[in-house]
Parts: structure tokens; C-alpha cells; sequence
């Protein structure tokens, strides 16, 4: 069946037309971003059976794109648009940060980096750059790959915090697995990174992994 074969009340598009974004279930979020299904299932099953398979919306996006590419039905014209409006929305998140006075709080930059970080399916190490009022000047992903003392440069970070002419940042990196306890390498980067912009007169006032749940502050355990 397709959509257009649903009745027009039950029809995501309308719904969300009618009745707000918020009153859908993800399968038909889903379903209106593929807007079209396979042979013999509408966009809805193929929402639905892609969410089974991944485990929810967290696991489809999170997922390699050449899994997510061999799905029945699913080609990159279906794919690209998932990416894209994951994309938006980080930028969506990131932009009020840019604002004066933005950054009222760790929960602040806890809520966006978890939005930022959480869904990428390798790890990312980023850095937000704040001015002496700890407003945001800029915010950069510095590295990517497997983040520890070998692949995360201070050099670089601190080369990054001339760059902004930042009084201080906060770093933060995912992991993937969705275990958000720092490991040895984590509190050795940290030290590191910290003694580096020390250097130059620039604070690091926290360092947040992010994982499944909420995100861990090492400021926060007294380990910064």
C-alpha cells in the first residue's frame, strides 16, 4: 500500500501538517524524509523495518553508510536527505551558541555537543573556542579517528586557540560504543592538553565525553 492509499488523516505529511512534528512517532518522521517505499511496502514499512533492524533512529544514522546503502529500497537519493537533516539540525543547535551570552552553563554545551557528537559512528574530537566571557567565538571538530595521546595534537589545539584568540575552550569527544567512563588515555589527554594551553594563557574549563545518556563532565568529577 502507499501512502496515498492511506487514509488522509492517517497520511504522516498530513498528520504533521495538522497536528505539529512532535505528535509523530519516528517511523513516519521517517517515512515523510524517505517519502517513498519499495515494491509491495509503503514508505511507512520500510521506516518501520529499518528501525527495527538498526535499533531506533540512533542506530540507522550511526550505522556505516554502505550497511545503510545495501537496505532494500533505501539508495543514496533516500539516504542523502537523512544525512542532510541530521546536518541542519546540529547547525540548528550550534547556532544559538554563537549569540551573546549564549553559553549560560556546562548544560548548554552539554546538550549541544551530545546533539553534535553522539551519532557519529567513528570517534570525533572537537573543541568549542569562547572569548574571556566565555561566549562562543568558534566551534571545530580538530580530530577524527581513535582519540588518544597519538592522534590528538596539542600542538594543534593550541595552534587552533591562537588562531580564534580564545581565553579559553571546552574539548569533548564521543564514544562510540556508548560508554561515557573516561579511560586512562582520556585523563592523560586532558592533562596534556591542558598543561599545553597553560602556555598561552588559555583556560580549559572542561572536557565532556559523550555517550549514551547524559554527557560526562571531568570538570564535574574533579578530574580537570
Amino acid at each position: 500500500m502507499k501512502l496515498t492509499d492511506f487514509p488522509i488523516a492517517e497520511r504522516p505529511r498530513e498528520r504533521l501538517l495538522r497536528n505539529g512534528a512532535a505528535a509523530l512517532a519516528d517511523a513516519e518522521l521517517l517515512a515523510i524524509l524517505l517519502r517513498t517505499g519499495s515494491r509491495g511496502r509503503s514508505a511507512l514499512d520500510l521506516a518501520r523495518a529499518l528501525l527495527v533492524r538498526y535499533g531506533g533512529v540512533d542506530g540507522l544514522l550511526a550505522a556505516p553508510a554502505a550497511e545503510v546503502l545495501r537496505e532494500r529500497g533505501l539508495g543514496p537519493s533516500k539516504y542523502c536527505p537523512l544525512l542532510a537533516a541530521v546536518e541542519l539540525a546540529r547547525r540548528t543547535l550550534e547556532a544559538p551558541l554563537r549569540r551573546v551570552g549564549a553559553l549560560g552553563g556546562p548544560r548548554d554545551s552539554a546538550a549541544f555537543l551530545r546533539a553534535w557528537l553522539k551519532l557519529r559512528p567513528y570517534e570525533v574530537f572537537a573543541a568549542l573556542f569562547l572569548d574571556n566571557r566565555h561566549r562562543v567565538i568558534a566551534v571545530e571538530e580538530l580530530f577524527r579517528g581513535t582519540i588518544d595521546g597519538a592522534s590528538v595534537h596539542p600542538r594543534e589545539v593550541v595552534r587552533r586557540a591562537l588562531a580564534h584568540n580564545a581565553a579559553a575552550l571546552i574539548v569533548a569527544h564521543n564514544h562510540p560504543s556508548g560508554v561515557a567512563e573516561p579511560s586512562a588515555a582520556d585523563l592523560a589527554l586532558t592533562r596534556r592538553l591542558a598543561d599545553a594551553l597553560a602556555l598561552i594563557d588559555v583556560r580549559v574549563l572542561d572536557h565532556f565525553i559523550v555517550g549514551d545518556g547524559e554527557p560526562l563532565s571531568l570538570a564535574e568529577r574533579g578530574l580537570l
